[in-house]
């Protein structure tokens, strides 16, 4: 054995890039470790384990196309796949009106188990007891439409 290998050196490298992935998801250091990784087992060819040179530029070749590979499969695996969240998942939302809601003033809804103020769209009068839909969020007001 003559020790350490250059192909040892790229395998080490390669498994850090791919644990500081694995601790930093950005899908930028896992290119890295594969382009470390593909440069290791193609420095086990004669030709290639002579030069370290040619082994950096591999190793940035295969980085750099890895980078772009594993970029667009980035941005469509974190793409923001679900709906609206917290207050702006009540969109769209029916609601019963348990306070009226006067004209040009505030009143209160509920939406599923919760109360909320709300201000009608139209700045009309709005009954107890009448369906509403939400239409938007303003501050901490739910702005809603009566219900046909």
């Amino acid at each position: 054995m003559h020790g350490i290998l250059p192909w040892h050196v790229w395998i080490i490298i390669g498994i850090l890039f791919i644990i500081i992935e694995i601790l930093d998801p950005a899908f930028f250091f896992v290119a890295l470790g594969f382009g470390a990784i593909l440069t290791g087992l193609l420095s086990l060819l004669p030709f290639v384990e002579a030069s370290i040179p040619l082994q950096i530029i591999i190793f940035a070749i295969l980085s750099f196309v890895a980078f772009l590979l594993t970029r667009r499969l980035g941005k469509k695996f974190l793409a923001n796949t679900g709906g609206e969240t917290n207050v702006f998942a009540l969109k769209g939302k029916e609601a019963h009106v348990t306070e009226m809601i006067p004209a040009d003033g505030k009143g209160r809804v509920k939406v599923d188990s919760e109360e909320w103020v709300a201000i009608a769209e139209d700045k009309g009068e709005i009954a107890i007891g009448a369906k509403v839909v939400v239409l938007d969020i303003d501050g901490n007001k739910l702005v809603v439409r009566k219900d046909s």
